[in-house]
Order: C-alpha cells, then structure tokens, then sequence
C-alpha cells in the first residue's frame, strides 16, 4: 500500500487498539486469576492510553509515517505467585494477549465480509478498505511477533512455562542475557537492510491467516 494520509491515520488508530487491548488482556485474566498486581497498578482498564509507554508511541508514530510500524506498550506486570495456580494462570495471562490480537483481527475480517459486497466501489486506494484490511494485517503482525520465543516477547514466557521447573529457569536466563539482545539485532538488521529474518519466518503463516480471514 502506498503511504498516503488515509494510510497513515488508519494505521495509527488500528495500532492504538491493537496494542492497548493487548495489554488490557494481560491484565484483566491476571486479575481474574486473583494477582491484584495489574489493578493496583491502574492497569485493569479500558482506557487505553494507560498501556502505552512513551518513547514506544513515539516510535510507532515516526515509524509508521516511514511506512512500517514499530513500537511497544507497557509491559503488564504480574506476580504468579498470587494467583490461583501460579503456573498455568500466568500461561494463560500471557496467551491473553495475543488472542486478544487474533479476536481483533476476526472482529476486523467479519465487518470487511459483511460491508464488501454491499460498497462496488470499495477498493484499496479508500479509507474504509485500508482500515479494514490494515485491522487484520496489523493484529495478525503483532500476535505472531508476539508468539516469536525470545524475551521480552510474549512467547519467550509461553515456552518457558511449558518447560519443567529446572529447565524453565535456565530459560528465562538464556533470553535475558542472549534473546532480547538477539531479538533486537535481527529488528535492526531488518530495518536497515533488505533481508529480514523475521520477515521470511512470519510471511507465510502472516498472508495464510490474512487470505484465510479475508476469503481473498
């Protein structure tokens, strides 16, 4: 897609949801689950600006206009320890938010479906269309980084908790000393080149998701 002004806004307003409500699901389910961590933190909240950090929307804002966004939220602190089953509980906080995003991009794919046959003359240069399509590319973008197995993303937590205790530790400590920084050389490597590794492993299982929601 070309980056026009109806790009750029569409873009903006699909990344405030997708990142916001991503953070809001980690958590509502760590609050469900009796951790009272998130709520005394004003976190269990559908005012989404409480979930973003300020340097990550500033990123996300100069990025987009470049044509590719890129930028984080607050990361939602839990403490296992206080819920109901320290374990599995927080696999299921942390998988709360990218299920958050995959609900997103349904809710996003269901209103394209139903509102395309009855506008002829919806194409891709329109706003509606881009908001559309961009609310399904963009959800389905951030679950599956999100799910990529190194720290501090989502599925770094998600493996290690289906680990055994003594492996589970040795884990968490590879990513905090080797996959976060791994993590973020292969983000700059991306960017600043035109090979992406990231790119290559998330492509496929990206444009499947996207024809499959899309029926395209």
């Amino acid at each position: 897609m070309p980056i026009t002004p109806d790009y750029v806004i569409a873009s903006l307003i699909v990344i405030f949801f997708a990142i916001g409500l991503h953070e809001y699901a980690h958590a509502k389910v760590a609050d469900l689950s009796g951790d009272p961590t998130p709520r005394q933190q004003g976190r269990v909240t559908l005012n989404l600006t409480k979930h973003f950090d300020l340097f990550g929307t500033i990123m996300i804002v100069m990025t987009t206009l470049t044509g590719f966004g890129i930028g984080w939220g607050k990361a939602v602190q839990v403490n296992p320890a206080k819920m109901h089953n320290p374990r599995w509980d927080w696999f299921a906080s942390v998988m709360a938010g990218p299920l958050c995003n995959f609900v997103q991009a349904m809710a996003y794919a269901v209103v394209f479906r139903v509102v395309a046959p009855f506008v002829p003359n919806i194409s891709e240069s329109g706003f509606l269309f881009q908001f559309l399509f961009l609310g399904v590319l963009i959800n389905i973008s951030l679950m599956l980084f999100n799910l990529i197995p190194f720290g501090p993303l989502d599925g770094h937590w998600l493996v290690g908790l289906l680990l055994p205790e003594p492996v589970r530790l040795k884990w968490f400590q590879f990513n905090r000393t080797v996959g976060t920084p791994a993590l973020l050389l292969l983000v700059l490597v991306g960017q600043v080149s035109n090979f992406s590794l990231l790119g290559l492993v998330l492509e496929r299982p990206a444009i499947f998701l996207l024809r499959f929601l899309l029926g395209r």
